[in-house]
Parts: C-alpha cells; structure tokens; sequence
C-alpha cells in the first residue's frame, strides 16, 4: 500500500504533475505520515492568502527532510511556519496498491514515483493538516523543529540558503514574493 496526498477531492486516478524537478511524475509514500507534507505548499497558500497574483504552477518549498532512522524531520525556517502553513488545511490522503511498475526514488526515503496515471483504492479526509501533522509527532513518526528550537548555526545557514534561492529565483515571481514576505532578512 502507498500513499498519495492531494486537497483535490474525489480523485479516481492521480495523474503526473510537473513538479519542482521537471519532470511529470506521481509521487507516492509507504508511509502515509510522509504525505501529510504535501497537503499544502508555503508559497501557495502565502500568495493566495495575500492576495498575489499568479498563473501557473506555483514553487514548491520544502523544509523538510529525514532523520539518519528515516522519519520526516519538518523545520521551521521562520516563526510559526507550520501553523501557518498547514493550519486550517484541508485535503486527502489517497491509497494505491504497490506496483512493480513504480520506480523507487533514491533521495527520498520510502518514497516512489510513476510516470503513468495511478488508479486509487481508498481516501481518507484530512479535516486539518496541522492537526495530523501534530498526532504524527505525538506519535514519533514526525519530528518538528520550531523555529526558536534552531540552533545559531542553523539560522545561519537558514539565511544563507534563503538569501542564495532568492538570488536565484528570478523567474519565479510568487516564490521571490513569498520569501520576502517570510524572512525579515530580505526586506
């Protein structure tokens, strides 16, 4: 069994969708906690909540990661970022069984991708995505790092990564918008 998130209901088939990397693909996880980052993109919901104006798919920022025992680690790059990230979202968590046809991702603990369309076998509603992100930590299959928990050396490279993607991010209007309206640094 893998899991698939989305906050498009009723789905049937989950379709390849261009991602940050490119290439259309369904990404897919053995672990169903693993997904539950998925159900909202920072940059999205900062855009549409403050009303920037975009076309298009928008960049996907992930501060998250995996420990050396392969749990999702979710950091904080700025205050509150889970909250106001996943706080009030809504989505699904869809079901597919395991093919040997899904490609095993290497970067990406537990995690597999299919370049065809991938039939579902059940849903389950998420009523709020920080609300289950929070119950996955409880139960150690999340670890959180909020923001004031970072160590010195970690809001430094914070800031230096942030600094270099906005450098870089040029074409990318909603992200250069996002991350100015996040980190103090860049104002």
């Amino acid at each position: 069994m893998l899991f698939h998130a989305s906050r498009i209901p009723d789905l049937k088939t989950l379709t390849p969708h261009v991602s940050n990397h490119g290439t259309p693909l369904v990404y897919l996880s053995q672990k169903r906690e693993n997904v539950l980052v998925y159900l909202s993109n920072p940059v999205e919901k900062c855009c549409k909540d403050l009303g920037f104006a975009h076309n298009g798919p928008f960049y996907r920022m992930a501060s998250y990661g995996f420990n050396k025992s392969g749990i999702l680690t979710l950091d904080e790059y700025y205050p509150n970022a889970a909250i106001d990230t996943y706080k009030g979202v809504k989505g699904y968590i869809y079901t597919v069984d395991e093919s040997d046809t899904f490609k095993q991702m290497n970067d990406i603990p537990f995690a597999f991708t299919s370049d065809k369309p991938v039939e579902t076998t059940d849903c389950e509603y998420i009523p709020d995505a920080y609300a289950a992100i929070l119950h996955a930590a409880e139960q150690g299959k999340i670890v959180i790092t909020k923001y004031e928990n970072n160590t010195p050396a970690k809001l430094e490279w914070i800031e230096n990564i942030i600094k270099k993607e906005y450098e870089q991010s040029a074409d990318h209007s909603e992200y250069r918008f996002f991350l100015k309206t996040k980190f103090d640094f860049l104002r």
